[in-house]
């Protein structure tokens, strides 16, 4: 078993879109709460339907999204055009403002849970974090890899990596499992390549995790036992066979 806690928790309302540090969170079977429950849909003529995504437009990165000082995700997102201005998620004017400043027509779409990898929450280790900008020669910023959970405990750097089906993260009244489909490392997209506010791109970062990690960075899990988790809570890592 290993032991430590959760250093930090972020939620990304809209898909794409910067997101949120929280003191706190809720877990349920969907996910975190609020987590990739907004979507953007490409209306263009052949891609009519699509969810945008950071690979199609990194300036999504120029927006952030949040559920407001009371981090209610009952409550829909406010989103912020980095000018300066706010969006509230049903402002009829939003659809307008996003394709003014994307180039590309589109409409805005909510579900009850996470519409990007499902029910999945993604966990990262400071100690691998460190690793990597160990090997990079250069600070690497966390927000790159867009995680929910971010655990700074006594595992080697990229020890996640080989997390195995059974593997447990018990955190506060949640516990999160790999189990099921899209569970386990992490492979990652060109996303990370991109600084978290989509200025400008750093390949030789994802070039050195295809070459040396498999292009992995991360762990998707799942929860199997929902409620409440806070920055700070302790954590307990258990592996199968209490490894």
């Amino acid at each position: 078993m290993s032991r430590g806690n959760v250093a930090q928790l972020h939620r990304w309302p809209v898909k794409s879109l910067r997101g949120e540090a929280v003191g706190a969170a809720r877990f349920a079977d969907g996910g975190m709460v609020g987590d990739r429950a907004h979507v953007l849909r490409d209306e263009r003529e052949k891609r009519s339907g699509a969810v945008l995504t950071v690979r199609q437009n990194p300036a999504l990165l120029h927006w952030s999204s949040d559920y407001g000082a009371a981090a209610d995700p009952a409550l829909p997102p406010t989103l912020h055009d980095g000018a300066g201005t706010d969006w509230k998620w049903n402002d009829p004017e939003l659809p307008a403002a996003l394709t003014e400043s994307l180039g590309i027509p589109l409409s805005l779409h909510s579900a009850a849970g996470n519409q990007d990898r499902g029910p999945t929450v993604l966990v990262t280790l400071q100690s691998t974090l460190d690793a990597l900008t160990a090997e990079m020669g250069d600070e690497v910023d966390l927000l790159r890899f867009r995680p929910n959970v971010h655990l700074d405990a006594d595992i080697a750097p990229f020890g996640e990596l080989d997390w195995e089906p059974g593997t447990t993260v018990t955190a506060g009244e949640v516990t999160l499992e790999i189990t099921g489909e899209r569970a386990g490392a992490c492979v990652r997209c060109a996303v990370p390549s991109w600084d978290a506010r989509g200025r400008t791109r750093w390949t030789a970062l994802q070039t050195r995790l295809i070459d040396e990690h498999d292009n992995k960075f991360g762990t998707i899990m799942r929860v199997v036992r929902g409620g409440t988790v806070h920055r700070g809570a302790e954590v307990a890592v258990m592996r199968p066979e209490g490894r």
